[in-house]
């Protein structure tokens, strides 16, 4: 392993580790019951369903299990789409959103434009369990960290500031600010040239009691206007769950899920007897069909960006499905994890 992966574990694992001990609301374990447990996440969450499935095992909460999942990944710093090291929004500022679901008590929280916390999907927790509300959002969201005696952490590392930094300099043509030479940018900064991406972190996880948790977590749309919020931290948009029929959520543009309200239709199309697949892809038939704006269309009429839904059933079947061909999603089925391909609306690839 190079130096770089060896930090990169240390640091993901350490800030996970630590998350039971900083962190209130996480239930006791459970004697482990006899259905098959299976946990599904976005493609950027193999560590996540590895550690969601041991936890389940060990009898946690689906829920928290799914939480102390997504914690890897939030604290990341090579992951620019989810917690700390997140790209900023347009004055580079790290603002991080997320919302739970928990199926037995139907229970939910979330936070939007939450900033300073490295796990905001355990805020979310929080909200759900020791608040009479379901959303907090920017400096009341941090406040409530605090009072819980969360750490507050800079979330903008050197590499996203570098990235953040070059769009600056490089995003208008009458701006007084001048980018260096492509042959002195680092790797990372080359990888994002002219990337605005809407990457999230999804995680559902059902467990050998066959009840239900989901999360979604993600620091939003990069270089986005100061207090955008996408879908992740919405109900019904970013994620959804019925403990008596599934739980889905999804990775993509924000906007398309919030006025489709998807992860809802998907589990309204799982409560109708769809196939988890039949259900995720009438998610993004709906998608195409409300999508009148010219902007956001190719020359075919079909929508110009991606979005990306995973969802598990009741009785453990499972999928994933996109707009455009190539997305992965992750799966643990109590045997292995393993990344699997998702079903797609189009055959083409993302467009640019």
């Amino acid at each position: 392993m190079s130096d770089s992966v060896n930090r990169r574990h240390f640091l993901s694992v350490s800030a996970a580790a630590s998350l039971g001990a900083s962190v209130l609301g996480a239930a006791a374990p459970v004697p482990v019951g006899s259905k098959r447990p299976i946990v599904v996440a976005s493609g950027n969450g193999l560590q996540t369903v590895e550690k969601a499935m041991e936890r389940i095992k060990a009898g946690a909460d689906p829920l928290d299990a799914a939480i102390e999942g997504v914690a890897i990944v939030e604290a990341d710093p090579e992951d620019h789409t989810v917690g700390y090291g997140g790209i900023p929004n347009e004055e580079g500022v790290v603002e991080l959103d997320a919302a739970v679901m928990h199926g037995p008590t139907h229970g939910g929280g979330s936070v939007a434009s939450l900033r300073n916390i490295m796990h905001p999907a355990a805020v979310a927790r929080l909200v759900m369990k020791r608040t009479d509300h379901c959303l907090l959002v920017g400096e009341g969201a941090l406040k409530f960290a605090r009072a819980h005696g969360i750490p507050e952490t800079n979330l903008l590392t050197d590499e996203a500031r570098e990235i953040w930094l070059h769009w600056k300099e490089t995003n208008g043509k009458e701006s007084d600010w001048i980018a260096p030479p492509n042959s002195e940018l680092s790797p990372a900064v080359r990888k994002f040239f002219g990337i605005r991406e809407h990457g999230t972190l999804h995680c559902s996880a059902l467990d050998t009691h066959g009840n239900l948790g989901c999360v979604t977590t993600t620091s939003g749309l990069f270089y986005k206007i100061p207090g955008r919020v996408g879908d992740s931290p919405i109900m019904g948009a970013g994620l959804f769950l019925d403990n008596e029929v599934g739980s889905a959520g999804s990775t993509g543009r924000g906007e398309a899920n919030l006025l489709n309200l998807s992860s809802h239709t998907i589990v309204e199309g799982l409560r109708r007897g769809l196939a988890p697949k039949d259900a995720l892809l009438e998610a993004c038939k709906r998608i195409v069909a409300t999508n009148r704006n010219p902007r956001l269309r190719d020359a075919k009429q079909r929508p110009n960006f991606q979005v990306k839904f995973y969802c598990v059933a009741k009785d453990g079947r499972y999928a994933g499905a996109s707009l455009w061909a190539g997305a992965q999603m992750a799966v643990h089925d109590g045997d292995s994890a393993r990344l699997v391909d998702c079903a797609s609306l189009y055959d083409d690839p993302e467009p640019n």
